[in-house]
């Protein structure tokens, strides 16, 4: 019926279809006591969408496309478990859900393509960065942002320790281990041999969790990784791994030792300056473009170089909506309203086409967008 998924771009976006095409966003809440009032504000928005459909569907058939959505609103496990918003894309009888991490402004639209800016905005935002918290017996995987960090739930066929990843041929049994300093710190006693297997073993382990994360989480993702581990295994770890979106500076402290928010203070401490860097730099880059007559900010020679493919790098306004359509036969951006099923957000429209043309799109908060009209464009040639 619906599909909780955490991967973006999803093969939702590839579908081609009469529509409808609908976008639901809504802010939620981690405290219990807030679930009441978080299911009446996504029956209200749902309510919204009825109305919007009416506009072009009969009564029957708004049932049926809506179906996922009211089943959703009886599933108390899901608002059990909400983080700070929630996103949903439905089209045709496929509709998948993502729990976001940032809060998000209410939107419930119905349109001729998806409403995609804040999923964006999540997935390829520059203050975005993942943690890997490291010992020599398991690791753990966060994903965060300025504002928050959540450990990231692993599938059931990745092992988190290093007795599940090694199995019969772990070689811990065998050592005799008493802790100095801490708990994750060992003086190994008895044959040489047996302390060169537990060193062999850790550096297994590390190799199989260098590889998944690359595999299965940096590289889908793209973002920023710092590791979390005591000081003893940083070197170690950085000499075997191939993962290019590893940061040189970590942090070096048992990650088991701090609450999540103190992790996520001190990666913010890195990740600050890198933030500030890429921005400072994409700003740069426009508005060099720009006085070389390869950029714009213009939205409607935006449009036209998105529809011709040359758009590079567009920088998109968040939070910020501009109701209408492009018309792709006159290269113009007519104006409309958004309870109109075929009129949609043109900063969005404009953000999804450079995504699908393979371009990079950056959302900004206003205050460090380089220009007003909430979009500047970078383009190829």
């Amino acid at each position: 019926m619906y599909e909780i998924i955490n991967d973006f771009p999803n093969e939702i976006l590839n579908v081609e279809s009469q529509g409808p095409y609908i976008s639901l966003y809504q802010p939620t809440h981690r405290q219990s006591s807030e679930i009441k009032q978080d299911i009446i504000r996504f029956k209200n928005l749902v309510k919204k969408l009825e109305e919007s459909l009416k506009l072009e569907y009969p009564k029957r058939e708004i049932a049926a496309i809506l179906k996922p959505l009211y089943v959703l609103a009886e599933d108390n496990e899901f608002w059990l478990h909400s983080y700070d918003g929630i996103a949903i894309l439905m089209v045709d009888e496929k509709c998948v859900v993502y729990k976001l991490q940032r809060k998000v402004e209410e939107m419930a639209l119905v349109s001729d393509s998806f409403y995609i800016k804040p999923l964006i905005r999540k997935f390829q935002s520059s203050d975005g960065y993942q943690l890997l918290g490291l010992n020599r017996k398991e690791f753990k995987l966060f994903e965060g942002n300025r504002y928050t960090l959540d450990e990231v739930e692993l599938p059931r066929d990745i092992p988190r320790t290093i007795k599940d990843v090694l199995g019969d041929e772990y070689s811990e049994s065998y050592l005799k281990a008493a802790s100095y300093g801490g708990r994750d710190r060992a003086m190994f006693h008895g044959h040489g041999s047996k302390k060169d297997e537990i060193q062999i073993d850790i550096e297994r382990f590390f190799r199989f969790v260098d590889r998944i994360v690359l595999d299965r989480y940096s590289r889908p993702s793209k973002l920023p990784l710092i590791l979390v581990a005591l000081p003893e295994y940083h070197t170690p770890f950085k000499n075997l791994s191939h993962n290019p979106y590893l940061m040189e500076e970590g942090i070096k402290v048992d990650f088991d030792s701090l609450s999540l928010n103190e992790l996520r203070e001190r990666a913010w401490e890195q990740m600050e300056s890198v933030y500030l860097t890429r921005t400072k730099e994409l700003i740069d880059r426009f508005e060099n473009a720009r006085s070389q007559f390869l950029g714009s900010d213009d939205l409607a020679q935006i449009a036209r170089a998105a529809l011709e493919n040359r758009v590079d790098t567009i920088l998109v306004e968040d939070n910020r909506v501009i109701p209408g359509k492009i018309n792709p036969d006159t290269n113009q951006i007519e104006e409309g309203n958004l309870e109109d099923p075929i009129v949609g957000d043109v900063l969005d429209d404009l953000a999804e086409m450079v995504f699908k043309s393979k371009g990079e799109v950056v959302v900004l908060p206003k205050e460090r967008m380089p220009t007003s009209t909430g979009a500047a464009a970078i383009y190829r040639y």
